[in-house]
């Protein structure tokens, strides 16, 4: 089966960073049978936690992308944001702005494979799963990773979000 391509370039984008999953093994895009567009359908298709499920946003700060992974069991705080980042103003972007900047779609943004990097924040929270899942670049797309491989392969700042 040939995969979509933004499927994948998360899969190669993966692949070149060496990124393992919570068994050791390689990282591989799982493509689902339906589109997962939140957090609670990702994780009832993967069998997880909510909170396990690393929504992928991404925001505007001073006209810049900033892609934040936060647990699905949150919501961002884009005032905190915007103080930690030491930035005026944090809003969500645009479908557009999401797709200039990732090559992706909203529903289906991925940690990685975008054009050019991305500044990352990682939620802290994550940290308490030993498994995290992350969109492969469509909708219907995942993959499961620790929270450290996240961290490693985004080069993204751990923080609190919510």
């Amino acid at each position: 089966m040939q995969l979509h391509p933004n499927v994948q370039a998360i899969q190669d984008a993966l692949d070149a960073a060496g990124a393992r999953d919570a068994a050791g093994g390689p990282c591989q895009v799982r493509v689902l049978t339906e589109p997962v567009h939140t957090a609670a359908a990702a994780a009832a298709a993967v069998g997880v936690e909510v909170a396990q499920i690393a929504n992928s946003l991404i925001f505007e700060a001073g006209g810049d992308p900033l892609l934040v992974l936060t647990s699905g069991a949150h919501r961002v705080d884009t005032a905190k944001v915007a103080a930690l980042l030491g930035t005026g103003k944090v809003k969500r972007a645009t479908a557009e702005f999401v797709r200039e900047h990732t090559g992706q779609v909203i529903g289906g943004v991925s940690p990685l494979g975008h054009p050019k990097p991305v500044r990352t924040l990682v939620d802290v929270d994550l940290a308490q799963f030993g498994e995290v899942w992350a969109a492969g670049g469509i909708p219907q797309a995942v993959f499961p990773i620790t929270y450290d491989e996240l961290v490693r392969i985004t080069a993204g700042t751990p923080a609190e979000v919510a």
